[in-house]
């Protein structure tokens, strides 16, 4: 199962309570910042998984490929996760749209953005060293919308340090895994059954 980095560690957790006999193969999730990349990544480790004679699926949704990930499905007879970011896999597509419907001056948070956040985001961005450029990359935004998997207390309080720093209001929705955990259980009996894109 190759996934998205900023999944891996749900996938992980619903395949050894679900008892998959699955390798989890992670991304890096720094991938996001050069999402141009993704479906080269993702490609290599399918040739090498299918020359090995093991099945494939991805555990990605579009996330920035737009269309790259697909394409890697076509040729190599994969499938992948539906919907074209984490958001959707979480939270669903149409509850993500409405989201933006409703403001698109929307950020959206994750669990996995929320651990690392300073990493992923402010030293990615380079605003650890230049703060300065906050408003260039994050001035049109106007609410934070965090789509908890497993909104923990510490994890609460890190969400709200994050609006602080925005200086925006956060609202919270609580989406869970189990969306992730039907979409990948559907992926896997697909792959048993030995059916193609």
């Amino acid at each position: 199962m190759v996934c998205c980095g900023a999944l891996a560690a749900d996938i992980r957790q619903i395949a050894t309570r679900r008892g998959w006999p699955v390798v989890v193969r992670p991304l890096p999730a720094l991938l996001h910042n050069r999402p141009e990349k993704i479906a080269d990544y993702a490609e290599r480790i399918v040739v090498t998984a299918h020359a090995a004679g093991r099945s494939v699926i991805l555990a990605y949704a579009d996330c920035g490929s737009y269309g790259g990930l697909d394409a890697v499905c076509a040729r190599h007879g994969v499938r992948r996760l539906p919907g074209l970011h984490c958001y959707d896999v979480y939270a669903g597509s149409s509850q993500v749209a409405e989201l933006f419907a409703a403001d698109p001056g929307t950020y959206l948070l994750t669990d996995f953005l929320v651990r690392s956040f300073k990493r992923t985001v402010l030293a990615e961005l380079g605003l650890d060293a230049h703060p300065e450029l906050w408003p260039d990359y994050f001035g049109h935004y106007r609410r934070l919308v965090w789509l908890a998997q497993d909104p923990t207390p510490e994890l609460a309080a890190a969400a709200e340090r994050i609006a602080a720093l925005f200086r925006l209001p956060l609202t919270r929705v609580d989406t869970g895994t189990r969306r992730l955990e039907r979409e990948l259980a559907t992926l896997l009996a697909e792959t048993e059954d030995g059916r193609r894109p």
